[in-house]
């Protein structure tokens, strides 16, 4: 039985996993040399600094979502982004919107990121766990993200926020018991109970 080689090992290995951080292809005997020579060929393409996939790999429609995660870790899709995930807007963002830790250092990635920072029950409350091209994403679900773009109201504006309140009532992706759960945490239940009073 051949052994296989670098490169088909490689292979192998962004075929199974569709999106490796560098270190991960180290820890399973890849040089950077075999990766440097794929990117060079043209068969492996550099998303970030430190992140790999097959170059003709098919990307699904919340790829992005992935390679964020892939690159952050421990961030949380959150508000806009969230918003699409989950049909609650009409916009298309055009950077992945992500919660972090507060004491979190800045990520350095050459991906379309808005960053945001978020602590206590307001960080940590309200994550899902979505499986995307076999890449577990961390998400903020419809209840919390309707929440959270009434608390950051000011930065995506009333509009998007009451859009996604409507359509989250009207769809009924969710309860508003829950709703309110999310608005005590988020501390916008002041804020929310007009637009809550007008269209329920």
């Amino acid at each position: 039985m051949s052994i296989p080689t670098q490169r088909n090992k490689a292979y192998d290995i962004l075929r199974e996993m569709g999106v490796a951080r560098s270190k991960e292809l180290f820890s399973r005997g890849i040089a950077p040399s075999t990766i440097r020579r794929l990117v060079d060929q043209g068969l492996v393409e550099r998303i970030s600094r430190g992140l790999y996939r097959l170059a003709d790999a098919t990307p699904s429609a919340h790829t992005a979502l992935v390679d964020v995660t892939k690159c952050i870790p421990r961030s949380v899709i959150c508000l806009l982004s969230a918003l699409a995930y989950h049909g609650l807007t009409t916009q298309l963002p055009h950077q992945i919107w992500v919660a972090i830790h507060p004491k979190s250092r800045r990520p350095q990635v050459s991906l379309p990121v808005r960053i945001f920072r978020f602590s206590g029950p307001s960080l940590t409350e309200g994550i899902d766990i979505h499986t995307i091209d076999g890449i577990d994403v961390r998400i903020y679900c419809a209840a919390k993200t309707v929440a959270d773009c009434f608390k950051f109201r000011n930065k995506i504006g009333i509009d998007i926020a009451i859009e996604a309140l409507r359509n989250y009532i009207n769809r009924r992706v969710g309860s508003i018991d829950e709703l309110w759960h999310y608005a005590k945490i988020c501390r916008i239940t002041t804020v929310i109970t007009p637009y809550l009073e007008a269209l329920t």
